[in-house]
């Protein structure tokens, strides 16, 4: 495991890394220096704990959203393919068309 020295809202840490980790602890270190800067900058929290609390709580908040609208998207069925409203408007006119056709051939049956 290596180490990396890391900036987060200006104040140094060293960090340990798991081998081949580094740019994903990097882009981590990124995400919550810039959440916890943009909390510092809007000038309502000082307290450098606090402004660790409100960034932790804003990225798992987005996080968990990320996670609810993958599994949102997941609940479609994979036989209908994604596509635009207009693609979406014209199959549906179409099935329309098809089922009245279909019912139409059974009033012809009684």
């Amino acid at each position: 495991m290596k180490q990396l020295e890391v900036q987060i809202m200006g104040q140094s840490y060293l960090l340990g890394c798991p081998d081949g980790g580094d740019a994903r602890l990097l882009e981590a270190v990124q995400r919550v220096d810039s959440a916890m800067c943009k909390i510092r900058d809007s000038g309502k929290v000082r307290a450098r704990d606090r402004i660790a609390v409100l960034a932790a709580l804003n990225l798992a908040f987005d996080l968990s959203d990320q996670h609810a609208r993958q599994t949102s998207q997941a609940a479609v069925p994979a036989s209908m393919p994604a596509g635009s409203d207009a693609d979406v408007s014209l199959k549906l006119s179409a099935l329309a068309k098809r089922l009245d056709e279909a019912l139409n051939r059974d009033d012809q049956l009684f």
